[in-house]
């Protein structure tokens, strides 16, 4: 299989969280109640309850372990929670698969197959053309707006496995971007990325979040990028605390999750 699917500037990163801009009242926050994940005979994740809010870019982070993809994983329903419930306004969430989108971890995807730039961005109009079904001009307009949006429509016809770690992370922003989701979901989407691409990328999140849509994405990195995030999930198998960045990033609970100061930059 190609990727696990739902269907089956640079001063950026040193500028402080933003205000929304736009309403957010047409999207609801994304609730997690009493979710808890067995792997074989490991407690993975315990009962977590947490909000994910539009109109904000939220990070999951944690030490390593900590199940913050797993948490991911488990909210949309790619591996089984022993208990719990994820809804989005009055429906669960994978009643809405068609209004999410996710960008799974570098390593789930198999660089090999081959598909072009183009095709994979196609991949996110899948839903709204029906499958096997010609693409309309429509799609095919929402799949050229969002590679000019990443800055990679002169690579569209590459070879996916061609392109550098960066450009592929900014073609499967393309194909969320070309499938108009209300829900961007990213696992460690800065893996293996330059600079430039790690700007354009917190650059077009925080665009999406400022259009009132829900951004989650788990992030590894304590360092300068996690400025980017407006709220944060601290998370070691339970979550820590949830809310405002520089709230959750102090030291008492940055000690309840690593075991001891880590510099964060909050």
């Amino acid at each position: 299989m190609f990727m696990p699917s739902l269907q089956s500037s640079p001063a950026r990163a040193f500028q402080p969280a933003r205000i929304a801009t736009h309403s957010t009242e047409a999207i609801a926050p994304i609730r997690v109640s009493h979710l808890d994940v067995f792997y074989r005979d490991l407690h993975a994740l315990e009962d977590i309850s947490v909000a994910v809010k539009p109109g904000k870019l939220t990070g999951i982070v944690g030490p390593n372990g900590a199940g913050k993809s797993t948490l991911m994983k488990a909210m949309l329903g790619l591996i089984p929670a022993a208990q719990g419930e994820v809804s989005w306004g009055r429906e669960s969430l994978l009643a809405q698969r068609e209004r999410l989108a996710y960008l799974p971890q570098r390593a789930q995807i198999d660089w090999r197959y081959p598909a072009t730039a183009w095709d994979v961005v196609m991949m996110g109009r899948v839903r709204k053309s029906g499958w096997l079904r010609k693409f309309s001009s429509t799609s095919k307009h929402a799949a050229k707006a969002a590679l000019k949006r990443v800055g990679m429509e002169e690579f569209a016809y590459r070879p996916i496995g061609q392109l550098s770690g960066g450009q592929q992370q900014r073609i499967f922003l393309a194909r969320a971007l070309a499938q108009e989701a209300d829900v961007l979901f990213l696992d460690e989407p800065l893996t293996g990325v330059d600079k430039k691409t790690e700007a354009v990328l917190f650059d077009i999140l925080h665009e999406l979040a400022d259009e009132g849509k829900v951004v989650l994405a788990v992030h590894h990195d304590l360092g300068p990028t996690i400025k980017n995030f407006d709220e944060v999930i601290l998370l070691n198998r339970e979550v820590i605390s949830s809310g405002v960045r520089d709230e959750v990033l102090q030291s008492e609970f940055m000690q309840r999750a690593y075991g001891g100061w880590v510099g964060a930059a909050a």
